[in-house]
């Protein structure tokens, strides 16, 4: 079939969106292609149609495991072959699948950076018939990313096993080292091709609102501009006090954050998504994927530490091209939370041993194993128990992630599911010695058709109540009927799952790569620089986050708070001219530190003078030399 025929066949559209059918074109041609397309561009299907015209499988390499099941869900319901490998599974279940992937089973398979450098994985990999390697978030294989995953530089390797296998990398958000590193990591060809669609977004009104009650300035604000909406925070405490504020203000609200329940989340978000929920309070753990056109607005009630992320999570309102806002509300104290919050991220290269040490201790595993091996991680009880402070903890395992000793991943909901595994004769043999479990055996039997060939889900309580037993009964015997090799039972998991990527090292040979580690830390501060230099410029906020992106002639957009002239104005005219004046005659005399060129004023201008500064370095009035000195340029 062809690419439109395929579209209007799965996906009931006409016609595809600018740069999709170009994309497909140069994907059909056997190239490899680069696709920056904006959040809510239709990047999938730009490597969903090419596979679907062709007789073969495609991979799917995501970075999330909510991501992957949402994509995986969405397919299947189109009627298309799909399925996903994610860590938690039962080593069975992850062979069978890839069994049937071999056999042709399936068009796509969704699998993590992670899973897909296994040697398992390899040697299955090799007997498919694969068509096409799509890479999803493919900003996350480049240091300059805002991602970065190491994992990801890893996908190369399977360019080895299929040599003649074309790759699309397809990403939101690149600026050029981006683009760059992306190319040679992914070791394009030179008949390669890279479609970036441009970023403006026409129909979305930045906006940045400067006060001191934000939850009064949310709840105005989503009283005046009607239907769906997202508003973004810093933590889960405020994600829920947020949603309960609005919900007691006459707004319906529900909150969403890792710290809940998969099976929670998913009804949260389908509630939203359904729109029997209008607005959903979340953290970044929200978003990424999900496909909701008409969103209205999105807040952020705090500072994004970097705008890559800010322009990713503000992309999400208004995907149906009618007029929506981004809004982020911001006030003096943002800044100073930032710093905080950046000095924590980064703990010292003792505290990452420590906790990498604590790791292997809290899972019980001896120096030298551990390879492979996967848990359930529940870290709460793991501070708890090493009496370690939970953020800088987690973000220990974060930097022992990126040194590729570990891998977490999120939490996600996996519902129980049991297999027969006994043969007919030894299931009768059993059934003769254990009378008391006749009965669950031939319910089972009765009830999940296919339970001898291949893994089903089924719910404990249910269950339970048809048999007329307590949850913890019906628990205990599914247990020992897996314990005796009848079944092959895999109980509900809802927790991170924590796998150790070597064997566990001792003490004196935990290697931290401390150049990356700096370069991280120096980046992170850049970016945070950079956020905060958007919270308060007096520029067009697009053409700002355009610049940012590499498009230097973005024009004005006429629709932010800046070109509207509602923006709070902190700096009067008059007074820029005459502290820019002086700046300009303090720097030309020697370069000054940000302190010192502060304290050249009044106290009581000060405020005026750091916004001023800020504003001559975003338009390259001033520069900053390799001491953090401003100069003048001349």
């Amino acid at each position: 079939m062809q690419p439109k025929e395929i579209l209007k066949k799965y996906w009931a559209f006409d016609s595809f969106r600018p740069l999709q059918e170009e994309i497909i074109e140069a994907v059909l041609e056997g190239k490899d292609t680069l696709a920056l397309l904006p959040t809510g561009g239709g990047k999938s299907l730009c490597f969903q149609v090419p596979t679907l015209c062709k007789e073969g499988i495609c991979l799917v390499v995501s970075p999330l495991i909510a991501l992957m099941k949402d994509q995986v869900k969405n397919l299947t319901n189109k009627g298309i072959r799909a399925t996903a490998i994610y860590s938690g599974m039962h080593p069975k279940e992850i062979d069978r699948i890839l069994d049937n992937c071999v056999h042709g089973k399936f068009d796509f398979l969704y699998l993590s950076p992670e899973r897909l450098s296994t040697s398992i994985a390899l040697e299955r990999i090799k007997r498919m018939n694969v068509v096409l390697i799509a890479v999803d978030e493919a900003h996350c294989i480049s240091q300059w990313g805002y991602d970065f995953r190491p994992a990801y530089l890893n996908i190369e390797s399977i360019r080895e096993v299929l040599p003649k296998t074309p790759v699309i990398a397809l990403t939101a958000t690149a600026t050029k080292p981006v683009v760059a590193d992306i190319q040679e990591k992914l070791s394009f060809r030179s008949t390669s091709k890279v479609f970036q669609k441009s970023y403006a977004r026409d129909n979305l009104a930045y906006v940045v609102m400067h006060v001191e009650a934000k939850q009064q300035k949310m709840l105005d604000i989503l009283q005046k501009v009607k239907g769906s909406a997202v508003v973004y925070v810093q933590n889960r405490r405020a994600a829920r006090d947020s949603a309960w504020f609005l919900h007691h203000n006459g707004i319906s609200a529900d909150y969403y954050h890792a710290g809940r329940s998969g099976e929670i989340r998913a009804q949260v978000q389908d509630n939203w998504i359904e729109n029997k929920v209008r607005v959903i309070v979340a953290t970044n753990a929200f978003g990424m994927g999900i496909d909701k056109a008409d969103v209205r607005c999105v807040i952020h009630l705090n500072l994004p530490d970097s705008l890559e992320a800010y322009f990713q999570e503000a992309g999400r309102a208004g995907r149906d091209g009618q007029k929506a806002y981004a809004v982020l509300l911001y006030n003096a104290s943002d800044p100073l939370k930032l710093e905080e919050l950046y000095q924590k991220t980064y703990p010292s290269l003792k505290e990452i041993k420590r906790t990498y040490q604590a790791l292997g201790s809290y899972f019980q595993l001896a120096v030298g194993s551990g390879l492979g091996q996967t848990f359930d991680f529940n870290i709460s009880d793991f501070v708890k128990t090493y009496q370690l402070e939970a953020y800088r903890a987690i973000q220990a395992v974060k930097i022992l992630m990126k040194e590729q000793l570990i891998h977490l991943s999120e939490s996600f909901f996996s519902p129980s599911s049991l297999q027969i595994t006994a043969s007919k004769e030894t299931l009768y043999d059993y059934l003769l010695r254990n009378t008391k479990m006749e009965t669950l055996l031939k319910v089972i039997l009765r009830s999940y058709q296919g339970s001898f060939n291949h893994p089903v889900r089924i719910k404990e309580q249910q269950l339970a109540n048809f048999l007329s037993i307590g949850k913890s009964d019906l628990v205990q015997m599914l247990s020992k009927l897996h314990r005796d090799q009848i079944i092959q039972y895999i109980p509900q998991k809802d927790s991170p799952q924590l796998s150790f990527l070597t064997e566990r090292l001792p003490k004196d040979l935990i290697a931290i790569d401390q150049k990356r580690y700096l370069f991280l830390k120096k980046r992170h501060a850049s970016r945070m620089r950079q956020s905060i230099a958007y919270a308060e410029t007096i520029r067009c906020r697009s053409q700002l986050l355009l610049y940012y992106f590499d498009e230097k002639d973005a024009p004005r957009c006429g629709k932010c708070d800046v070109c509207q002239g509602r923006h709070d104005d902190f700096v009067r005219q008059e007074d820029f001219k005459k502290i820019s004046k002086q700046i300009q005659q303090l720097l030309k005399k020697q370069p000054l530190g940000i302190h010192a060129l502060v304290d050249s004023f009044p106290g009581s201008i000060q405020q005026k003078v750091i916004k001023i500064i800020q504003h001559l370095h975003d338009n390259n009035f001033i520069l900053l030399n390799k001491d953090n000195d401003y100069l003048w340029k001349e």
